[in-house]
């Protein structure tokens, strides 16, 4: 690079942004925009009522599992994409809001922040959603979680689970009460999420959803188990797991606190209020369901702790200038892809990535859009030999350098490049 183009480049250290705030730049890192966040109308809710027909709850938690996996919600992200072209953006759109979603109709303060990522049908999209919300989980004290994990699968693996799941009950109905019986006209999903005493040794043998998985649900269930195992993060199946099956599809997450009691990090808070700390799930083909006629894939998660670290929500506007961005190049790059940039992250070296695109040229066209004066590459051979390569756009001179000394090694070349 010139020393011209460089002095010009270096004028432009950092990106200026609206909508980010201290802990979001964890977010940035891993490649979420900070967006304001939108207000669900009336057109939402009635589409969500639509969709949901007599299960529409109208309060702070659905009846599912009580968690606030909030139909009109979902819709009013999807819109909103769908309002400002976003398909017309590089896909995925991967998006940060720090100010939940404005509901009228729900209690203010119920969530910390969310992360949707639209336009991504691969593993790697609730990968991402989960080492991202962890890690930011981690910065507000919450360093021993956990995730609770499971799939109802697409819309074929619903269907069957749902009849076997509703065959399942109505042989058992004279075991049950009549509250349960009432829960089961309503929908058996319901039923299978309730915690009431007299549920669990019904709900304990009740069929589970991953045995009806079709083979492409099933697939993708275990990308993301493998992720997590790529990544060390502690995980369990629970089967009790369930979305609601009229808008939720494939994976439901959540993060729950690991701890048995006590106080975290000096707060002493009670268990109930601190085991939940998350939940995501999948909701493709909700659109069309809500009455647009483009579809989008989506998955999402919310964080939902109440207190936060002082200083963590305080406004950002300006976060450092990537001078690189990461291409990966095969199954084995793209399953450590995640715990690269968590280092890089650590040793604040910002990168410019497109994780969720399998094509080289898809990638290609990323680095180029952005410009960067340096591309790390990994593939299959860096995988499996754990080095990495550090390329220089302008005249393609590369380093091969031992993966452990990667973020020493950035911090070199950063240092140089705005010197």
């Amino acid at each position: 690079m010139s020393t011209k183009k460089k002095q010009a480049n270096s004028k432009s250290k950092f990106i200026s942004y609206d909508h980010l705030d201290k802990i979001g730049e964890i977010a940035l890192y891993y490649g979420f925009m900070p967006v304001k966040s939108p207000t669900v109308i009336d057109s939402d809710v009635k589409a969500a009522k639509d969709i949901l027909e007599g299960d529409y709850v109208d309060d702070e938690t659905e009846s599912h599992g009580k968690f606030p996996l909030h139909a009109e919600e979902k819709i009013a992200f999807i819109r909103t994409y769908h309002e400002q072209n976003m398909h017309n953006h590089p896909q995925p759109v991967m998006l940060y809001y720090k100010d939940t979603c404005r509901n009228p109709l729900k209690k203010s303060g119920s969530r910390y922040a969310d992360l949707e990522i639209l336009g991504a049908s691969g593993s790697i999209a609730e990968a991402t959603l989960i080492q991202t919300a962890r890690a930011m989980l981690a910065e507000e004290k919450y360093t021993n979680t956990m995730v609770e994990i499971n799939s109802i699968g697409d819309r074929d693996s619903i269907a069957k689970f749902t009849r076997e799941l509703t065959a399942y009950y109505r042989k058992h109905i004279n075991d049950m009460t009549p509250e349960c019986r009432q829960i089961l006209k309503r929908d058996p999903f319901e039923l299978l999420a309730c915690h009431r005493e007299d549920c669990k040794t019904l709900n304990d043998g009740a069929p589970k959803s991953i045995d009806f998985l079709t083979e492409s649900s099933r697939r993708h269930l275990e990308e993301v188990l493998e992720y997590l195992e790529a990544l060390n993060i502690p995980y369990e199946i629970n089967n009790s797991l369930i979305g609601n099956r009229k808008y939720c599809t494939e994976t439901i997450f959540t993060i729950v606190s690991a701890i048995e009691s006590g106080a975290e990090a000096g707060a002493k808070k009670k268990k109930a209020d601190q085991y939940l700390l998350a939940i995501g799930v999948r909701y493709n083909g909700l659109a069309k369901r809500a009455g647009m006629k483009r579809d989008i894939q989506g998955v999402g998660i919310s964080l939902l702790i109440k207190n936060n670290t002082t200083g963590l929500r305080k406004p950002l506007k300006k976060s450092k200038r990537p001078i690189t961005s990461f291409i990966q190049l095969s199954p084995e790059s793209k399953l450590m892809s995640l715990a690269i940039i968590e280092t890089l992250r650590l040793t604040r070296i910002p990168l410019f990535l497109s994780l969720a695109k399998d094509r080289l040229g898809a990638q290609v066209s990323n680095v180029e859009k952005h410009h960067t004066p340096y591309v790390i590459v990994m593939g299959k051979k860096e995988a499996v030999e754990k080095t990495i390569i550090i390329r220089r756009t302008d005249t393609h001179a590369q380093d091969i350098i031992p993966l452990d000394q990667l973020p020493k090694h950035m911090q070199k070349i950063e240092k140089h490049y705005w010197k």
